[in-house]
């Protein structure tokens, strides 16, 4: 892997793709190769501005040949999604968000969202991942993974946080243990982060919600399995009251 690879964080223990990133399934490798880049661009793993991996690493972590991952990235390209820089600092880099549609395009994005199966949805994975982290155990190294997700959450500019929180909540049902949860959660994320681009930020409802974040954090930490369901639990459905009060 080249210098420039590794300091964008890929290919490590810890990189942040891995929730999402994952062999497709014969038969589809077209289309859930773009599900899967698509919610890397969605769920602000690689934020705009910055690099995805190499063709070369990205068609071996998805299984596919790099005629197919080419496909998937002119398709991403033609909507507006990532662009390719040619040189010796090239590469495929995700564009920065633009609003171009207003609240009336971010609305006309969600029109079809059943909001209630996908709050329910989320409380149930979000919860069940919490509860298992805490039952199991984390070692010291994923302990210090997520105390460091907590931690960007708590120093994170107002534009950056959804981005951040999004990341902590991954990192958490990456340590349960169970790909399949992972997998699933992280394609309601980014349905849930649909959501959220359509309702103001508001600071009281975040600092509520860092404080929310470190109880859950700690009771993980602890072993405090019956704690950590419930505070992801009371954390879910200030989100989801939320979510209800804008959009229902």
């Amino acid at each position: 892997m080249s210098q420039a690879e590794t300091e964008d964080g890929f290919g490590g223990p810890r990189d942040r793709l891995t929730p999402v990133l994952r062999p497709v399934r014969a038969g589809n490798g077209f289309e859930e190769a773009l599900e899967q880049i698509l919610q890397v661009v969605r769920l602000g793993l690689v934020p705009g501005g910055e690099r995805l991996p190499a063709e070369r690493e990205l068609a071996d972590r998805l299984g596919i040949s790099r005629v197919t991952l080419r496909e998937v990235l002119k398709v991403l390209q033609d909507q507006g999604l990532v662009e390719s820089r040619r040189g010796r600092y090239g590469g495929t880099f995700v564009r920065p968000r633009i609003d171009v549609g207003g609240e009336d395009e971010l609305r006309r994005r969600i029109e079809k969202v059943d909001i209630e199966d996908v709050l329910r949805f989320r409380e149930v994975l979000e919860v069940g991942a919490a509860g298992l982290c805490a039952a199991h155990g984390l070692t010291a190294e994923q302990a210090e993974r997520l105390r460091e997700a907590l931690a960007r959450t708590q120093d994170a500019p107002l534009a950056e946080y959804r981005r951040l929180d999004t990341l902590l909540h991954l990192t958490l049902a990456e340590l349960c243990g169970s790909p399949s949860l992972t997998g699933q959660y992280a394609a309601v994320r980014a349905t849930v982060n649909d959501l959220l681009d359509c309702i103001p930020l508001l600071v009281r409802n975040l600092e509520h919600s860092q404080r929310q974040h470190e109880a859950l954090v700690e009771a993980v930490l602890d072993g405090d399995a019956d704690g950590a369901r419930e505070m992801m639990r009371e954390h879910c459905a200030g989100t989801a009251a939320l979510l209800r009060g804008f959009l229902a």
